[in-house]
């Protein structure tokens, strides 16, 4: 699959249009980021139902983690920008110290968004450097609130919930991403969406996917 001709990299693209022909959300600037903790978070993953695992080989996207997937959600690799994608795409596929490895759309379950991987060449040691550094290469992120936690397997990481704004559409809208750092280099797991209601209902998904976390 060709980054920008595969349906993986067009969701990227998409996602950008789809919300430019979405009306602004006044409230959501004043609104706080929450990280969920771990007993809510629990009780929220445990709520959903599973619909297999993500990361091994063999799976649709292969990762130096796995973690379960919400039933419904559907994965999809994300290949490597090449030299003839030029440097948009490029740039449309990197983040701070990661690039962009895998989306899940959630659309087949009746969401609008993506929980979107990201990887990174080995070298990082700190999982919070690694999601500052993350947060920090995208403009309009604010209100950051970071916080380590644990998975099942004893996988230790770093998580954040911030706000993110479009000046273009003024709009405003939460997100929360999470990551750790294996031998094969940093991970990142985010979970955007449309709006703070989608986000909302997608929450559970990701919080499996942290709760459920293995290195590879």
């Amino acid at each position: 699959m060709r980054v920008g001709t595969g349906r993986a990299g067009r969701g990227l693209v998409c996602a950008a249009l789809l919300a430019g022909a979405l009306t602004a959300c006044s409230e959501g600037a004043e609104k706080q980021p929450e990280v969920t903790d771990a007993a809510t978070a629990g009780k929220s993953a445990e709520a959903v139902a599973k619909g297999g695992t993500l990361g091994a080989a063999g799976s649709a996207c292969e990762l130096p983690v796995t973690f379960d997937l919400a039933a419904g959600w559907k994965p999809e690799a994300i290949a490597a920008a090449s030299p003839g994608d030029g440097e948009a795409v490029a740039d449309l596929l990197r983040q701070g110290p990661v690039s962009a490895a895998c989306e899940v759309d959630a659309k087949p379950a009746g969401h609008i968004g993506f929980l979107r991987i990201w990887t990174g060449e080995p070298g990082a040691d700190d999982p919070r450097e690694v999601l500052e550094a993350f947060v920090a290469a995208e403009d309009g992120n604010a209100g950051q609130r970071y916080r380590t936690f644990e998975a099942d397997s004893g996988v230790t990481g770093a998580e954040v919930a911030y706000r993110h704004t479009d000046e273009l559409l003024e709009e405003t809208k939460q997100e929360h991403a999470f990551a750790v750092v294996t031998d094969s280099g940093p991970v990142v797991v985010h979970l955007g969406g449309l709006d703070d209601e989608e986000h909302e209902e997608m929450l559970p998904a990701y919080e499996l996917a942290r709760k459920t976390l293995r290195t590879s």
